[in-house]
């Protein structure tokens, strides 16, 4: 059994669905999960003589109704949970290192695609390790698409596409990856018709992919290249998909991890469950 899949809750729909979609996913990896509340500062910190008791309670109460539920759920699904009180994002941080996957849910955006992720998931996404995912309460049920993966084939994405091949391999489905390439100014703004993507771009992804389908024989892989803007792209084609996994540089600094452009814009308007998965 690997390690469980960490999940943090906060009483939300938004978490109720990513603790959810967590226990389906241990399912397919044989592991368990892990439910972690984060505690706000100390109420008698900032108000004196004001007890914290009632919030430990709550906090303590909702991991075991949590827990219960995913039990019920998945009969025999290995589920521990935790309070936790270093600050939301360090013990988020700290959460995950202890974990193979750390989820978390996302709120959606009203009546528009997309999601609003919060502060401190942006944050978290950006500093740990390891993969996060993020959930949306209304698309948290298991989805029979493919898994879509974004990949730059001029940068290395070797931690992306073993998440996406594996992710697919456990749901005996499909790896849809895909090439964005920017369309040019010209094309951009309405003169003359937008060029064919390149062919030796489609050649450089199928060879990025060669030894991926060699080691995953049983998944149906397809590399497709092309042309506009990246995050639409992506969010466009993981409409319907089982998981968008997207990619974010390893940035080590005294300002933290960093989420570019195209990840952050995949992260709030996907409708399926987004992996961010850092790479070097």
């Amino acid at each position: 059994m690997t390690q469980a899949i960490v999940v943090g809750l906060d009483g939300t729909e938004q978490a109720d669905a990513a603790a959810g979609w967590a226990a389906d996913e241990a399912v397919l990896r044989g592991t368990g999960v892990r439910l972690v509340h984060v505690l706000e500062p100390s109420p008698e910190v900032l108000v004196p003589l004001v007890s914290r008791e009632p919030v430990e309670s709550w906090a303590q109460e909702l991991l075991a109704r949590t827990a219960a539920g995913l039990r019920e759920r998945r009969p025999g699904l290995a589920v521990t949970t935790q309070v936790l009180t270093s600050g939301p994002v360090p013990s988020l941080v700290a959460a995950a290192d202890q974990g193979d996957l750390l989820v978390l849910g996302s709120r959606a955006l009203g009546g528009v695609a997309g999601y609003l992720v919060g502060s401190v998931g942006m944050t978290v996404a950006g500093r740990v390790e390891g993969p996060v995912v993020l959930v949306r309460a209304d698309g948290e049920g298991a989805r029979r698409g493919p898994v879509v993966a974004g990949v730059d084939v001029q940068q290395p994405a070797d931690a992306l596409l073993r998440f996406a091949f594996e992710e697919a391999a456990w749901r005996g489905g499909a790896v849809e990856v895909v090439h964005v390439r920017r369309l040019p100014l010209h094309a951009r703004l309405g003169r003359g018709t937008a060029p064919d993507a390149p062919p030796e771009i489609q050649r450089s992804l199928d060879d990025l992919l060669e030894s991926w389908r060699a080691e995953f024989p049983e998944v149906a892989a397809d590399g497709r290249v092309l042309l506009g803007s990246a995050a639409q792209e992506l969010v466009r084609i993981a409409e319907g998909a089982a998981l968008a996994v997207i990619g974010r540089r390893t940035r080590r600094s005294v300002l933290g991890g960093h989420l570019g452009s195209v990840a952050h814009a995949v992260m709030h308007h996907s409708t399926a469950p987004v992996a961010v998965v850092p790479h070097d």
